[in-house]
């Protein structure tokens, strides 16, 4: 199970950290990830962390303001988001998978959505 929770209301050039904590079996072995899906758009790739930590990959969009880090003893992974903008809007999902692939129907497990709106 995955539990995303941070979201929120915040303008423009503001900051906000999501979190997501996992449980009921073992992620350290599992790659974790974000995806966001605005109104009436298809799910996207946000970023993706490797089991270790060591590995990360970003979309363009998120390259330089976001970053993914992930706490192994406590099961949680985190999307820092800095210079936040109104097309960051969207519900973001947190996701477990095998690989930093950013294909959605590549991961395996899911959460469920934190609205996070950017107002201008």
């Amino acid at each position: 199970q995955l539990q995303a929770s941070g979201g929120g209301l915040v303008q423009a050039g503001d900051s906000m950290r999501l979190s997501c904590a996992v449980s009921g079996r073992t992620f350290s072995n599992l790659a974790l990830g974000w995806f966001r899906q605005a109104p009436g758009k298809e799910r996207e790739f946000v970023a993706a962390i490797s089991r270790s930590g060591g590995g990360t990959s970003y979309a363009d969009s998120a390259k330089g303001r976001f970053t993914i880090s992930r706490d192994n003893a406590k099961n949680t992974v985190y999307l820092q988001m800095n210079s936040l903008k109104p097309e960051d809007t969207a519900a973001y999902y947190c996701a477990a998978g095998a690989s930093l692939l950013s294909n959605p129907q590549q991961w395996y497990y899911w959460g469920q959505g934190t609205l996070v709106t950017v107002s201008s």
